[in-house]
Order: structure tokens, then sequence, then C-alpha cells
């Protein structure tokens, strides 16, 4: 019975392929080197039945040939060699013509189908150990092996692009159902605080232990919008993993993105104590072709991830500036920083260098993930840097400088 390495991951990693050579690709060429049996209606009785009928066709019509026209010339040969037309010797040199050419015929069939049962077995063999080695392959796919990969079979180019094929989808769908199973995992992780803080509230109160003041009222408001939140980031990161995030590009200026982010954070900085520095001249006559709702994703996330990192009486800067072909958005501020050891995983989903201060600060853990998923649809790059603890953080949004200029229409005479 074929065995399969069908270990999947339960983490990022990369899945680690089988050993194709064994057991099943070995397995499978052998049946096929070992099976004699040509079954009716299989790809080798279908082949030596085609080869039979062409080379049937070639002896009749070499033979309808040899019938009609091979006598007369060699009669006219005769003729012209000085035999007399009314001589038995003729008839009697005639015939032998005739029987040799039966018999060479004859013994050319059988030679030509020998050598067609040959070949036809050699070709049938080369074909079935591939097809078979994939059908196996296919049956342990769908039986939820989804580690079953195919080796290339050496059988031409035809086969092995569609083995490479088949291995690209069931590594599609490997990944995919290493994110389900990571999706799930983590959230229900997450879901345990807020749903295990809201039962211990609604067991109070039906008790009498709990009343409803304005802490309860906090705590159940704070609780449902970080469930809330949480399902959003969720449904935004599985598409993005997957490939599934649908992008409205336009040209914008880079200006723009940085006022209508700093506008929409500015508020809530203010009520923080947290001093917003933005500087959108530095991006004058800059613009890039992205998803304008999307960059404004990106931008809020990289602001609230320095508030929430960022101590009161502290600062964030946003700002641009251009590097070679391309327009770095930049988010840095003056708060915690990030240890040397954490820096390699800020960008993993769930991931938190303090989990218990983030969570109280209301973070989902993958803010940061979503943003580089849209930046990398966008083609551009997100990167994080700190010169450690207590030192602040800088966030790099790259994105490629957009060659259009974007029209912008006069503004409207002032009403008096």
């Amino acid at each position: 019975m074929c065995t399969w390495d069908t270990s999947v991951a339960n983490s990022a990693t990369t899945p680690s392929w089988p050993d194709t050579s064994k057991p099943c690709a070995a397995s499978a060429t052998a049946w096929a080197r070992d099976e004699h049996v040509v079954a009716p209606g299989s790809l080798a009785s279908r082949l030596m039945l085609a080869q039979v009928l062409v080379l049937v066709a070639s002896i009749l019509t070499a033979g309808l040939v040899a019938l009609f026209v091979g006598p007369p010339l060699f009669h006219q040969h005769l003729l012209e060699a000085g035999h007399p037309a009314n001589s038995p010797e003729l008839t009697h040199i005639e015939q032998a013509y005739r029987d040799a050419s039966v018999v060479s015929l004859g013994v050319a069939l059988l030679i030509a189908l020998v050598c067609a049962a040959g070949v036809t077995w050699h070709i049938t063999r080369r074909l079935q150990a591939p097809l078979l080695v994939l059908t196996d392959a296919a049956r342990e796919l769908s039986r939820g092996h989804l580690a079953t990969r195919v080796p290339e079979s050496g059988s031409g180019p035809e086969f092995d692009t569609l083995g490479s094929a088949f291995n690209r989808m069931a590594g599609q769908l490997q990944q995919t159902e290493d994110t389900r199973r990571r999706l799930l995992s983590d959230l229900a992780h997450e879901l345990t605080t807020p749903i295990t803080t809201l039962k211990l509230c609604c067991e109070g109160l039906r008790e009498g232990v709990t009343v409803w003041d304005e802490d309860t009222d906090r705590v159940i408001t704070e609780q449902t919008d970080r469930l809330a939140r949480l399902t959003k980031d969720i449904k935004d990161v599985s598409r993005a993993e997957e490939g599934r995030m649908a992008l409205e590009p336009e040209v914008v200026p880079v200006s723009e993105l940085i006022r209508s982010a700093a506008h929409a954070q500015r508020e809530t900085f203010s009520r923080h104590h947290i001093n917003l520095v933005t500087e959108a001249d530095s991006a004058s006559g800059l613009a890039v072709n992205v998803d304008r709702r999307r960059m404004g994703q990106v931008l809020d996330n990289l602001l609230d991830n320095a508030l929430r990192h960022t101590p009161p009486d502290g600062s964030v800067r946003l700002f641009a500036r251009q590097s070679g072909n391309e327009v770095e958005i930049i988010v840095a501020d003056t708060g915690e920083g990030i240890p040397p050891d954490q820096l390699a995983h800020i960008f993993e989903r769930f991931y938190r260098g303090d989990t218990a201060r983030d969570r109280d600060r209301g973070g989902s853990g993958i803010g940061l993930t979503i943003s580089r998923a849209i930046i990398d649809a966008h083609g551009g790059g997100l990167t994080g840097a700190s010169e450690g603890p207590g030192r602040g953080a800088t966030f790099t949004v790259a994105l490629p400088i957009s060659p259009k200029t974007p029209h912008r229409a006069p503004p409207p005479p002032t009403q008096h």
C-alpha cells in the first residue's frame, strides 16, 4: 500500500516536500513495468490497435502495388534481356517472382507486427508510469493528504509540465488549508479573553454581584468593540494571504494620503496627549497609483500602532520622501521601541512582544500583517526598524512613483 509524507506544518514555515522517489512513485513504476496484460480499452491496447491498422494498410498497399505494377515491369525486363515471349522458363521465372514477393511481404508483416508490439509495450510503459503516479497522487490529495507531490517523470516536457501544474495546485491547496488551520487556532486563542470577560460580567449582573455602572458599561463596550474589530481584521488578513484582496487603484498625490490619515487620527492623538507631526509638503509633486481606501487603512494601522506604543507627551511623525523611483511614506514615533529579537516577528499574525499589555490597549495583533499584505498587493514594501527599547520605532512604506500627474480641478470661486 502506498504511503505518503502527509505531515502538514502548523506554522508559516514552508512545508517539507515528500521523497517522491519512493514509495508510491516506485511502486507505480514497478507495477507498470511488471504488468503484462493489456486490458481492453487501455492505452496500450489502443496504441497496439492503431499500429496494427497502420501496418496492415501499409502491407496491403505494398501488396497491391507489387501485384499490379511489379509483374508487368518484371516481364518487360525479361523480354529486354532476350527471353522469348512464349518460353516456358519465362512463365516459371515470373511465378517465382510472385511467390517471392508474397512470402517477403508476409514475413515483413510478421516482423513489423512483432516490432510494433515491442514499441507499443515500451511506449505504454513509459506513459503509464507517470500517469499512474499522477493518478495515485490525485487520489491521495482527494483524501486530504495535501503534502502529496509528484516527481519529474522524465517522460517528456508535457508530463513534466503536467506534474508541475499538479504540484502548484497541491501547494496552493496546502497553503490555503494551513491558513485556515492557523486562523482557527489564532481565532480561538484571541476570542478567549473578550468572551470570558463578557461571560463574567453577565454572570455578575445576573447574580447581583455586579451592578450596571460606568465601569461595567465601559468593559462590555470595549470587549464587544474588540470582537467586532477582530472579526474585521480576520476577514481582511485571510483575503490578503490568499490573494483575494480586490484593489481599485487610482493616481493619488502622496500629500493627500498624508493629510487624510492625519486628519482621521488627530483627535485621537490629542486625547492621548501625543503630538502628531505631519509634513505633507515633503511629498509635494509625488503621486502613487494605489487604492485610496486601502492605503488609508495602512496608514491608520501604522498610526494606531504608533499611538499604542508611544507614552503621553511623546510624538509621532508622518512624512514622505523620494528614494530613487520610489516614494517612502514614513511613520516614526518616540515610543517604547522594539527589541532586536522581536523585530523580525512584528509582521507575523497575532504576534505581540508584550501580549498582556497590547491586549489591554486593544490591538488585535494583525494590523501590521494586513498592512504589509496590502502594500505587497500594490507592488511595494513595508519595513520596520528600531534602535532598541525606549528609542522609538520607524515604519516605512515604499511604493513606486506613478509616472502620471494627477489632474487637479481648479477650486470653485469663493462665494461672497
